[in-house]
């Protein structure tokens, strides 16, 4: 796994993109704070930039580095959830403008899985996490299921956890508005 992760940060620290497992499903990633790299994946997804990315941190501390003001409920939610949870947050910040919503807001995930949660500790910046399909694709919930072309369109795909046949799902996501409402968007 170590290996597979120096591989990935080197990898993303040269503006690559990385097909890599997540807490979820496996994902397609790239430094959450790279408006080029940002950009490649959503060629290669041939998905419009007005929809927004989300972003994965392995620590909840630094939210406050990418969100302008964290709601209080949030980190109640954060640390009560036992399942993965994006959260929709308004007022992005630091990180590249072409993944921020139209509206100003970004989803951000704590990841919790090993692998990365380990990727994003060692990269100390946000990491772009999104499905490893072509945009109006089914999402793969395995890596046996992604497509040769997401496959090949990468700089890098990881190995650790290729075999594992586990079923999967996309996290929950709730969008956090700053009056201090709640919309669920995926249960």
């Amino acid at each position: 796994m170590q290996e597979d992760i120096k591989k990935a940060i080197e990898v993303l620290k040269s503006g690559g993109i990385i097909l890599y497992p997540t807490d979820t499903i496996w994902g397609i990633g790239c430094d959450a704070t790279n408006e080029e790299a940002v950009k490649r994946i959503y060629d290669l997804k041939q998905r419009d930039d007005s929809k927004s990315m989300l972003v994965l941190l392995d620590n909840p501390a630094k939210l406050q580095t990418y969100v302008q003001d964290v709601p209080e409920i949030a980190w109640d939610m954060i640390d009560l959830t036992d399942k993965p949870l994006t959260i929709i947050y308004d007022g992005a910040k630091n990180l590249a403008a072409n993944l921020i919503a139209p509206d100003g807001s970004i989803g951000i995930r704590i990841t919790d899985e090993l692998f990365s949660r380990e990727l994003c500790k060692q990269f100390r910046k946000p990491i772009v996490s999104t499905s490893a399909n072509i945009s109006g694709e089914v999402s793969p919930t395995k890596f046996s299921k992604i497509s040769a072309e997401i496959k090949n369109g990468v700089d890098y795909v990881v190995n650790y956890r290729r075999k594992d046949n586990s079923e999967v799902k996309p996290s929950s996501i709730i969008k956090l508005g700053r009056n201090g409402t709640i919309q669920v968007i995926r249960k």
